[in-house]
Protein backbone atom coordinates (compact mmCIF):
# COMPACT_ATOMS: atom_id res chain seq x y z
CA UNK A 1 0.00 0.00 0.00
CA UNK A 2 2.80 1.96 0.60
CA UNK A 3 3.97 2.30 -2.98
CA UNK A 4 0.56 3.03 -4.07
CA UNK A 5 -0.10 5.86 -1.57
CA UNK A 6 2.79 7.51 -2.81
CA UNK A 7 1.65 7.09 -6.60
CA UNK A 8 -1.69 8.34 -5.68
CA UNK A 9 -0.27 11.79 -4.56
CA UNK A 10 0.38 14.08 -7.04
CA UNK A 11 -2.22 15.07 -9.92
CA UNK A 12 -1.62 14.43 -13.50
CA UNK A 13 0.39 15.56 -15.76
CA UNK A 14 -0.36 16.78 -19.20
CA UNK A 15 0.06 13.60 -21.61
CA UNK A 16 0.04 11.60 -18.41
CA UNK A 17 -2.44 8.38 -17.71
CA UNK A 18 -5.38 9.85 -15.90
CA UNK A 19 -5.61 10.77 -11.88
CA UNK A 20 -5.23 9.03 -9.88
CA UNK A 21 -1.36 7.46 -11.74
CA UNK A 22 -0.59 11.09 -13.51
CA UNK A 23 2.66 10.96 -11.60
CA UNK A 24 3.32 7.18 -13.08
CA UNK A 25 6.33 7.86 -16.14
CA UNK A 26 5.13 6.66 -19.03
CA UNK A 27 7.83 3.67 -19.16
CA UNK A 28 6.06 1.75 -16.21
CA UNK A 29 2.57 3.20 -17.27
CA UNK A 30 3.11 1.09 -20.91
CA UNK A 31 4.89 -2.35 -19.28
CA UNK A 32 2.33 -4.95 -18.43
CA UNK A 33 3.95 -6.87 -15.78
CA UNK A 34 4.29 -3.10 -13.94
CA UNK A 35 -0.04 -2.90 -14.37
CA UNK A 36 0.17 -7.21 -13.35
CA UNK A 37 2.04 -6.48 -10.15
CA UNK A 38 0.13 -2.85 -9.30
CA UNK A 39 -3.55 -4.34 -9.65
CA UNK A 40 -6.18 -3.22 -7.08
CA UNK A 41 -8.05 -5.90 -5.08
CA UNK A 42 -8.58 -4.33 -1.54
CA UNK A 43 -11.69 -1.86 -0.27
CA UNK A 44 -8.21 0.38 1.10
CA UNK A 45 -6.69 0.79 -2.66
CA UNK A 46 -10.19 0.55 -4.50
CA UNK A 47 -11.49 3.67 -2.46
CA UNK A 48 -8.82 5.74 -3.66
CA UNK A 49 -9.57 5.34 -6.92
CA UNK A 50 -13.21 5.50 -6.54
CA UNK A 51 -16.20 6.75 -4.24
CA UNK A 52 -17.20 3.26 -2.81
CA UNK A 53 -20.69 2.57 -2.35
CA UNK A 54 -22.33 0.92 0.74
CA UNK A 55 -22.80 -2.22 -1.55
CA UNK A 56 -19.11 -1.99 -3.01
CA UNK A 57 -17.85 -1.71 0.36
CA UNK A 58 -19.55 -5.24 1.59
CA UNK A 59 -18.68 -7.00 -0.99
CA UNK A 60 -14.81 -5.81 -0.63
CA UNK A 61 -14.62 -7.02 3.10
CA UNK A 62 -16.60 -10.12 2.28
CA UNK A 63 -14.24 -13.05 2.81
CA UNK A 64 -16.58 -14.73 0.37
CA UNK A 65 -16.44 -13.02 -2.58
CA UNK A 66 -15.19 -14.26 -5.91
CA UNK A 67 -11.30 -12.38 -6.41
CA UNK A 68 -11.02 -8.70 -7.61
CA UNK A 69 -8.20 -7.60 -9.38
CA UNK A 70 -8.29 -4.92 -11.29
CA UNK A 71 -5.24 -3.36 -13.33
CA UNK A 72 -4.59 0.58 -13.50
CA UNK A 73 -5.59 0.62 -17.22
CA UNK A 74 -9.00 -0.46 -16.89
CA UNK A 75 -9.50 1.38 -13.35
CA UNK A 76 -8.58 4.25 -15.03
CA UNK A 77 -11.56 3.92 -17.37
CA UNK A 78 -14.28 3.81 -14.30
CA UNK A 79 -16.11 7.12 -13.42
CA UNK A 80 -15.30 7.56 -9.55
CA UNK A 81 -18.39 9.20 -8.80
CA UNK A 82 -20.88 6.89 -10.85
CA UNK A 83 -21.52 3.44 -9.73
CA UNK A 84 -23.60 2.58 -12.62
CA UNK A 85 -20.44 3.31 -14.89
CA UNK A 86 -20.35 0.31 -17.30
CA UNK A 87 -16.67 -0.33 -16.26
CA UNK A 88 -16.66 0.12 -12.83
CA UNK A 89 -19.96 -2.58 -12.75
CA UNK A 90 -18.02 -5.27 -14.56
CA UNK A 91 -14.99 -5.76 -12.01
CA UNK A 92 -15.71 -4.03 -8.85
CA UNK A 93 -18.01 -6.29 -6.45
CA UNK A 94 -21.33 -5.40 -5.04
CA UNK A 95 -23.54 -7.20 -2.52
CA UNK A 96 -25.59 -8.14 -5.17
CA UNK A 97 -23.04 -10.45 -5.80
CA UNK A 98 -23.41 -12.59 -2.36
CA UNK A 99 -26.51 -13.20 -2.91
CA UNK A 100 -27.68 -16.88 -3.95
CA UNK A 101 -30.98 -16.71 -7.11
CA UNK A 102 -33.22 -19.49 -7.77
CA UNK A 103 -31.63 -21.24 -10.79
CA UNK A 104 -27.78 -20.99 -9.75
CA UNK A 105 -25.30 -23.40 -10.87
CA UNK A 106 -21.84 -23.97 -9.74
CA UNK A 107 -21.08 -25.74 -12.96
CA UNK A 108 -23.60 -24.14 -14.90
CA UNK A 109 -22.27 -25.43 -18.33
CA UNK A 110 -21.32 -28.85 -17.11
CA UNK A 111 -17.92 -28.81 -18.30
CA UNK A 112 -16.35 -30.70 -16.06
CA UNK A 113 -18.33 -33.56 -16.90
CA UNK A 114 -17.11 -33.40 -20.51
CA UNK A 115 -13.46 -33.50 -19.54
CA UNK A 116 -11.88 -36.55 -20.42
CA UNK A 117 -8.64 -35.19 -19.05
CA UNK A 118 -7.70 -32.19 -16.25
CA UNK A 119 -8.32 -28.85 -18.24
CA UNK A 120 -10.08 -30.21 -21.68
CA UNK A 121 -13.72 -29.94 -22.05
CA UNK A 122 -14.92 -31.73 -25.06
CA UNK A 123 -18.45 -30.85 -25.88
CA UNK A 124 -18.70 -30.84 -29.66
CA UNK A 125 -17.92 -33.69 -32.21
CA UNK A 126 -14.84 -31.85 -34.23
CA UNK A 127 -13.12 -29.37 -31.29
CA UNK A 128 -12.20 -29.27 -27.92
CA UNK A 129 -11.88 -26.54 -24.97
CA UNK A 130 -8.33 -26.59 -23.41
CA UNK A 131 -8.11 -24.42 -20.03
CA UNK A 132 -4.44 -23.36 -19.80
CA UNK A 133 -4.24 -21.13 -16.91
CA UNK A 134 -7.05 -20.21 -13.88
CA UNK A 135 -5.32 -16.52 -13.55
CA UNK A 136 -6.43 -13.54 -15.26
CA UNK A 137 -5.42 -10.08 -15.88
CA UNK A 138 -8.35 -8.65 -14.19
CA UNK A 139 -11.68 -10.70 -12.60
CA UNK A 140 -15.01 -9.86 -14.21
CA UNK A 141 -17.86 -10.45 -11.51
CA UNK A 142 -19.98 -12.61 -14.22
CA UNK A 143 -17.19 -14.92 -14.25
CA UNK A 144 -18.85 -18.79 -15.76
CA UNK A 145 -15.56 -20.40 -14.41
CA UNK A 146 -15.40 -18.52 -11.25
CA UNK A 147 -15.31 -22.18 -9.09
CA UNK A 148 -12.02 -22.20 -10.51
CA UNK A 149 -10.80 -18.99 -12.11
CA UNK A 150 -9.16 -16.94 -9.81
CA UNK A 151 -7.53 -19.83 -7.43
CA UNK A 152 -3.90 -19.45 -7.23
CA UNK A 153 -3.73 -22.68 -5.27
CA UNK A 154 -5.85 -24.32 -8.72
CA UNK A 155 -3.02 -24.10 -11.55
CA UNK A 156 -2.79 -25.83 -14.37
CA UNK A 157 0.56 -27.77 -14.59
CA UNK A 158 2.83 -29.13 -16.81
CA UNK A 159 2.22 -32.38 -17.03
CA UNK A 160 -1.68 -31.68 -17.44
CA UNK A 161 -0.89 -29.94 -20.95
CA UNK A 162 0.92 -32.88 -21.25
CA UNK A 163 -2.18 -35.13 -21.13
CA UNK A 164 -4.39 -32.32 -23.33
CA UNK A 165 -2.14 -32.35 -25.59
CA UNK A 166 -2.18 -36.52 -25.82
CA UNK A 167 -5.51 -36.48 -25.67
CA UNK A 168 -5.92 -34.62 -28.74
CA UNK A 169 -3.66 -35.87 -30.67
CA UNK A 170 -4.78 -39.58 -29.55
CA UNK A 171 -8.51 -37.97 -31.57
CA UNK A 172 -8.43 -37.31 -35.19
CA UNK A 173 -11.65 -36.08 -35.11
CA UNK A 174 -10.85 -33.10 -33.28
CA UNK A 175 -9.67 -30.25 -35.91
CA UNK A 176 -10.04 -27.15 -33.95
CA UNK A 177 -8.97 -25.98 -29.81
CA UNK A 178 -9.49 -23.23 -28.50
CA UNK A 179 -7.24 -22.36 -26.02
CA UNK A 180 -8.84 -20.49 -22.62
CA UNK A 181 -8.90 -20.39 -18.68
CA UNK A 182 -8.52 -18.03 -17.42
CA UNK A 183 -6.56 -15.99 -19.97
CA UNK A 184 -3.89 -17.45 -22.22
CA UNK A 185 -2.10 -14.43 -22.45
CA UNK A 186 -1.28 -13.80 -18.83
CA UNK A 187 1.10 -17.07 -19.48
CA UNK A 188 4.66 -16.54 -19.93
CA UNK A 189 5.24 -16.50 -23.43
CA UNK A 190 7.36 -19.56 -23.48
CA UNK A 191 4.90 -21.64 -22.39
CA UNK A 192 2.37 -20.38 -24.65
CA UNK A 193 4.84 -20.41 -27.73
CA UNK A 194 5.01 -24.29 -26.30
CA UNK A 195 1.38 -25.04 -26.36
CA UNK A 196 0.94 -23.78 -29.48
CA UNK A 197 3.62 -25.20 -31.26
CA UNK A 198 2.64 -28.47 -29.67
CA UNK A 199 -0.60 -28.42 -31.00
CA UNK A 200 0.76 -27.09 -34.59
CA UNK A 201 2.42 -30.58 -35.01
CA UNK A 202 -0.39 -32.92 -34.71
CA UNK A 203 -1.55 -33.08 -38.29
CA UNK A 204 -5.46 -33.29 -37.90
CA UNK A 205 -5.30 -29.86 -36.10
CA UNK A 206 -6.74 -27.19 -38.46
CA UNK A 207 -7.43 -24.35 -36.19
CA UNK A 208 -6.46 -23.11 -33.26
CA UNK A 209 -8.14 -20.41 -31.54
CA UNK A 210 -7.70 -18.14 -28.48
CA UNK A 211 -10.04 -16.67 -25.98
CA UNK A 212 -9.15 -13.62 -24.14
CA UNK A 213 -9.47 -10.66 -22.41
CA UNK A 214 -6.56 -8.99 -22.02
CA UNK A 215 -6.58 -6.55 -24.83
CA UNK A 216 -9.23 -4.72 -22.84
CA UNK A 217 -7.72 -4.94 -19.23
CA UNK A 218 -4.05 -5.02 -19.99
CA UNK A 219 -3.51 -3.69 -23.70
CA UNK A 220 0.00 -2.90 -22.69
CA UNK A 221 0.17 -6.69 -23.32
CA UNK A 222 -0.08 -6.68 -26.72
CA UNK A 223 3.23 -6.15 -27.67
CA UNK A 224 5.32 -6.83 -30.74
CA UNK A 225 7.01 -9.92 -28.93
CA UNK A 226 3.85 -11.33 -28.27
CA UNK A 227 2.38 -10.70 -32.07
CA UNK A 228 5.55 -12.08 -33.79
CA UNK A 229 4.99 -15.32 -30.94
CA UNK A 230 1.03 -15.94 -32.25
CA UNK A 231 1.81 -15.25 -36.05
CA UNK A 232 4.07 -18.31 -36.13
CA UNK A 233 1.13 -20.97 -35.69
CA UNK A 234 -1.38 -19.35 -38.52
CA UNK A 235 -4.16 -20.59 -38.85
CA UNK A 236 -4.95 -18.82 -35.19
CA UNK A 237 -7.68 -17.35 -35.05
CA UNK A 238 -8.21 -14.67 -31.34
CA UNK A 239 -11.43 -13.97 -29.77
CA UNK A 240 -11.54 -10.89 -27.75
CA UNK A 241 -14.02 -10.53 -25.05
CA UNK A 242 -15.88 -7.10 -25.44
CA UNK A 243 -19.21 -5.52 -23.33
CA UNK A 244 -19.39 -2.38 -24.36
CA UNK A 245 -18.33 0.40 -26.61
CA UNK A 246 -16.05 2.47 -23.59
CA UNK A 247 -13.77 -0.67 -23.51
CA UNK A 248 -12.62 0.14 -26.75
CA UNK A 249 -10.27 3.01 -25.60
CA UNK A 250 -6.93 4.04 -27.81
CA UNK A 251 -5.09 1.93 -26.15
CA UNK A 252 -7.28 -1.46 -26.87
CA UNK A 253 -7.45 -0.13 -30.87
CA UNK A 254 -3.95 0.08 -30.97
CA UNK A 255 -3.93 -3.48 -29.12
CA UNK A 256 -6.18 -5.33 -31.35
CA UNK A 257 -4.99 -3.23 -34.88
CA UNK A 258 -1.51 -4.90 -33.99
CA UNK A 259 -2.80 -8.18 -33.66
CA UNK A 260 -4.81 -7.97 -37.13
CA UNK A 261 -1.97 -6.32 -38.89
CA UNK A 262 -0.14 -9.47 -38.36
CA UNK A 263 -3.14 -11.41 -39.97
CA UNK A 264 -4.99 -12.69 -36.96
CA UNK A 265 -8.20 -12.81 -37.24
CA UNK A 266 -10.22 -11.16 -34.53
CA UNK A 267 -13.85 -12.44 -33.04
CA UNK A 268 -15.33 -10.63 -30.42
CA UNK A 269 -17.56 -12.21 -27.62
CA UNK A 270 -20.31 -9.69 -25.31
CA UNK A 271 -22.18 -11.21 -22.92
CA UNK A 272 -25.45 -9.48 -22.49
CA UNK A 273 -25.44 -7.82 -19.15
CA UNK A 274 -28.32 -6.15 -17.10
CA UNK A 275 -27.69 -2.43 -16.14
CA UNK A 276 -24.30 -2.72 -18.72
CA UNK A 277 -25.13 -3.37 -22.25
CA UNK A 278 -28.97 -4.25 -22.26
CA UNK A 279 -29.75 -1.36 -24.54
CA UNK A 280 -30.12 -1.99 -28.64
CA UNK A 281 -28.02 1.20 -29.06
CA UNK A 282 -25.59 -0.04 -26.92
CA UNK A 283 -25.00 -2.69 -28.19
CA UNK A 284 -25.50 -0.98 -32.03
CA UNK A 285 -22.21 1.72 -30.65
CA UNK A 286 -20.35 -1.84 -29.24
CA UNK A 287 -20.67 -3.92 -32.76
CA UNK A 288 -20.16 -0.16 -35.44
CA UNK A 289 -16.29 -0.17 -33.18
CA UNK A 290 -15.56 -3.55 -32.97
CA UNK A 291 -15.96 -3.55 -37.18
CA UNK A 292 -13.93 -0.26 -37.74
CA UNK A 293 -11.09 -1.97 -35.55
CA UNK A 294 -11.28 -5.10 -38.29
CA UNK A 295 -12.83 -6.95 -35.31
CA UNK A 296 -16.45 -9.75 -36.09
CA UNK A 297 -18.82 -9.62 -33.64
CA UNK A 298 -19.21 -13.15 -33.20
CA UNK A 299 -21.42 -14.32 -29.67
CA UNK A 300 -23.72 -12.34 -27.55
CA UNK A 301 -24.06 -14.28 -24.95
CA UNK A 302 -27.30 -14.98 -22.52
CA UNK A 303 -25.63 -14.48 -18.95
CA UNK A 304 -24.50 -17.96 -17.36
CA UNK A 305 -26.31 -19.52 -14.32
CA UNK A 306 -23.63 -18.98 -12.46
CA UNK A 307 -23.29 -17.53 -8.46
CA UNK A 308 -22.62 -14.37 -8.49
CA UNK A 309 -24.38 -13.21 -11.68
CA UNK A 310 -27.87 -13.00 -10.67
CA UNK A 311 -28.12 -9.15 -10.97
CA UNK A 312 -26.59 -9.43 -14.37
CA UNK A 313 -29.41 -11.76 -15.64
CA UNK A 314 -31.64 -9.85 -18.37
CA UNK A 315 -35.25 -11.86 -19.98
CA UNK A 316 -34.68 -13.32 -23.09
CA UNK A 317 -36.68 -10.71 -24.09
CA UNK A 318 -34.23 -8.26 -24.06
CA UNK A 319 -31.81 -10.20 -26.36
CA UNK A 320 -34.50 -10.99 -28.80
CA UNK A 321 -34.89 -7.34 -28.97
CA UNK A 322 -31.48 -6.54 -29.66
CA UNK A 323 -31.27 -8.46 -32.76
CA UNK A 324 -34.18 -7.10 -33.97
CA UNK A 325 -32.51 -3.76 -33.29
CA UNK A 326 -29.43 -5.13 -35.08
CA UNK A 327 -31.02 -7.12 -38.06
CA UNK A 328 -31.03 -4.76 -41.06
CA UNK A 329 -30.19 -1.58 -39.56
CA UNK A 330 -27.05 -2.38 -39.93
CA UNK A 331 -24.27 -4.90 -41.85
CA UNK A 332 -24.75 -8.53 -41.92
CA UNK A 333 -20.97 -8.88 -40.80
CA UNK A 334 -21.55 -6.56 -37.50
CA UNK A 335 -24.62 -8.46 -36.34
CA UNK A 336 -23.77 -11.41 -33.44
CA UNK A 337 -25.26 -14.44 -32.91
CA UNK A 338 -27.08 -14.36 -29.85
CA UNK A 339 -27.01 -17.79 -27.82
CA UNK A 340 -27.98 -19.34 -24.55
CA UNK A 341 -25.33 -21.39 -23.69
CA UNK A 342 -27.82 -24.37 -22.61
CA UNK A 343 -27.52 -25.14 -18.64
CA UNK A 344 -26.07 -29.01 -18.45
CA UNK A 345 -23.92 -29.19 -21.08
CA UNK A 346 -26.39 -28.78 -24.24
CA UNK A 347 -23.71 -26.44 -25.75
CA UNK A 348 -24.18 -22.86 -27.35
CA UNK A 349 -28.19 -22.75 -29.00
CA UNK A 350 -28.85 -19.61 -31.38
CA UNK A 351 -32.29 -17.58 -29.81
CA UNK A 352 -33.13 -15.52 -33.20
CA UNK A 353 -36.67 -13.58 -34.14
CA UNK A 354 -38.87 -15.28 -36.29
CA UNK A 355 -38.49 -13.89 -39.94
CA UNK A 356 -40.19 -17.54 -41.28
CA UNK A 357 -44.30 -16.77 -40.93
CA UNK A 358 -45.26 -19.78 -42.89
CA UNK A 359 -44.26 -22.64 -44.99
CA UNK A 360 -46.68 -25.20 -47.94
CA UNK A 361 -44.87 -27.22 -50.63
CA UNK A 362 -44.48 -24.06 -52.96
CA UNK A 363 -44.43 -21.13 -51.14
CA UNK A 364 -42.52 -19.55 -48.38
CA UNK A 365 -43.59 -16.95 -46.38
CA UNK A 366 -41.11 -14.32 -44.90
CA UNK A 367 -41.16 -10.93 -43.02
CA UNK A 368 -38.13 -8.64 -42.50
CA UNK A 369 -36.90 -6.15 -40.09
CA UNK A 370 -38.98 -3.50 -41.38
CA UNK A 371 -42.38 -6.23 -40.72
CA UNK A 372 -42.75 -6.21 -44.72
CA UNK A 373 -44.35 -9.63 -45.47
CA UNK A 374 -43.27 -11.30 -48.74
CA UNK A 375 -43.45 -14.64 -50.62
CA UNK A 376 -40.65 -16.85 -52.01
CA UNK A 377 -41.58 -19.47 -54.55
CA UNK A 378 -39.76 -22.82 -54.00
CA UNK A 379 -38.73 -24.34 -57.29
CA UNK A 380 -40.74 -27.83 -58.61
CA UNK A 381 -37.37 -29.68 -60.45
CA UNK A 382 -35.36 -29.56 -57.93
CA UNK A 383 -33.00 -33.08 -57.82
CA UNK A 384 -32.22 -33.67 -54.02
CA UNK A 385 -28.35 -33.98 -53.35
CA UNK A 386 -27.54 -37.78 -53.11
CA UNK A 387 -25.16 -38.32 -49.82
CA UNK A 388 -24.48 -41.63 -50.83
CA UNK A 389 -22.64 -40.27 -54.01
CA UNK A 390 -21.04 -37.42 -52.26
CA UNK A 391 -17.05 -38.16 -50.72
CA UNK A 392 -17.75 -34.95 -48.26
CA UNK A 393 -20.96 -37.20 -47.04
CA UNK A 394 -19.16 -39.94 -47.20
CA UNK A 395 -15.97 -39.11 -44.97
CA UNK A 396 -17.78 -37.57 -42.40
CA UNK A 397 -20.14 -41.04 -41.92
CA UNK A 398 -17.18 -43.13 -41.94
CA UNK A 399 -15.90 -40.75 -39.09
CA UNK A 400 -18.58 -41.12 -36.74
CA UNK A 401 -19.47 -38.94 -34.13
CA UNK A 402 -22.43 -36.92 -32.45
CA UNK A 403 -24.67 -36.20 -35.39
CA UNK A 404 -27.99 -35.33 -33.80
CA UNK A 405 -30.67 -33.50 -35.80
CA UNK A 406 -28.32 -33.89 -38.97
CA UNK A 407 -28.20 -36.99 -38.73
CA UNK A 408 -32.12 -37.36 -38.67
CA UNK A 409 -32.29 -35.42 -41.48
CA UNK A 410 -29.85 -37.24 -43.29
CA UNK A 411 -31.72 -40.24 -43.04
CA UNK A 412 -28.47 -42.07 -40.47
CA UNK A 413 -30.98 -42.31 -37.46
CA UNK A 414 -34.52 -43.07 -37.39
CA UNK A 415 -35.61 -41.04 -33.79
CA UNK A 416 -33.39 -39.65 -31.15
CA UNK A 417 -34.79 -40.95 -27.90
CA UNK A 418 -34.13 -39.30 -24.21
CA UNK A 419 -32.15 -41.16 -21.68
CA UNK A 420 -33.75 -43.98 -20.23
CA UNK A 421 -36.73 -43.54 -22.51
CA UNK A 422 -36.40 -47.21 -23.94
CA UNK A 423 -36.61 -48.68 -20.19
CA UNK A 424 -40.10 -46.52 -19.13
CA UNK A 425 -41.50 -47.91 -22.33
CA UNK A 426 -40.57 -51.51 -21.92
CA UNK A 427 -43.28 -54.03 -20.84
CA UNK A 428 -42.85 -57.04 -19.33
CA UNK A 429 -44.11 -59.93 -21.27
CA UNK A 430 -46.94 -62.15 -19.29
CA UNK A 431 -45.87 -64.82 -17.94
CA UNK A 432 -47.99 -67.61 -20.31
CA UNK A 433 -50.49 -69.67 -18.90
CA UNK A 434 -50.21 -73.59 -18.29
CA UNK A 435 -51.56 -75.47 -21.39
CA UNK A 436 -54.42 -78.36 -20.89
CA UNK A 437 -54.19 -81.04 -22.96
CA UNK A 438 -58.37 -81.21 -24.58
CA UNK A 439 -58.48 -84.62 -23.45
CA UNK A 440 -56.55 -84.33 -20.23
CA UNK A 441 -57.64 -86.97 -17.69
CA UNK A 442 -59.85 -85.24 -15.07
CA UNK A 443 -58.74 -85.37 -11.87
CA UNK A 444 -60.15 -86.05 -8.64
CA UNK A 445 -59.16 -84.46 -5.85
CA UNK A 446 -59.09 -86.50 -2.29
Amino acid sequence: METIAKEFEEPPGTGRPPHPWGNVPPSQWNDWRWQLSHRLSSLEELSQVIHLTPSEREALASPERFRTDITPYFASLMDPDDPNCPIRRQVVPTAHELVPFAAEMEDSLSEDAHSPVPGLVHRYPDRVLMLVTTQCASYCRYCTRSRVVGNSHAQFSPADYDRQIQYVAANPQVRDVLISGGDPFTLPLKVLDSILARLRAIPHVEVIRIGTRVPVFLPQRVNDELVNTLKRYHPLWVNIHFNHPKELAPEVEQAVNRLADAGIPLGSQTVLLAGINDCPNVIMALVHKLVKNRVRPYYLYQCDLVHGAGHFRTPVAKGIEIMEALRGHTSGYAIPTYVIDAPAGGGKVPILPNYLISMSESRVIIRNYEGFISTYTQPTDYVSHDPRTCPYCQQRHSEGGQEGVAGLLSGERLAIAPEGWEQVHHREQPVPLPTVPAHAPEVVQR
